[in-house]
């Protein structure tokens, strides 16, 4: 990839509430898309968003937090590009138009409008542990996940 070719950015959506196994994958998949030299874009807050952001920052990659208020400082301390928005829960439709591919992992009815979101913007969408959503990609574990998505970016870029 030549320094003008932009980078592959992926969305990971999941509640601030998450039981350990989900928070463990949420890390790994993070760890994996620095590992790809992918960009992680998500919430910026806790949970699923703290974990990945943790896995991602920790193996060297760029995390991006899109925060639904007017303060920086409200990411978690793993986002390296906090944006405060100041826009709420329409922060989901950012989360879900800016990349390449997304992620649900757990969560509740914000994951839910952010998966609606990338769906409709024709996005791939891999699950785990999340909504079973007719369009979504289900896996079983991070590994899974993320060779769907290594598929999918190369289909993609290919078109």
């Amino acid at each position: 990839m030549n320094k003008n070719t932009p980078k592959i950015i992926i969305s990971v959506f999941g509640g601030r509430e998450a039981d350990e196994k989900q928070l463990r994958d949420a890390e790994a998949v993070g760890k994996a898309i620095a590992g790809h030299g992918w960009i992680l874009l998500c919430g910026g807050r806790g949970g699923i968003m703290e974990a990945v952001s943790k896995g991602c920052t920790e193996a060297g990659g760029l995390s991006i937090g899109i925060l639904p208020g007017n303060d920086r400082s409200d990411a978690n301390p793993y986002i390296q590009i906090p944006i405060a928005t100041g826009v709420g829960l329409a922060r989901n439709e950012i989360v879900a138009r800016a990349c390449d591919a997304a992620v649900a992992i757990g969560g509740k009815y914000g994951t839910l409008s952010e998966i609606a979101y990338a769906l409709q913007f024709d996005k791939t969408l891999v699950t785990l542990g999340s909504w079973d959503i007719p369009g979504s990609i289900k896996a079983h574990t991070p590994e899974e996940l993320i060779r769907i998505l290594e598929k999918s970016l190369k289909d993609r870029i290919k078109k």
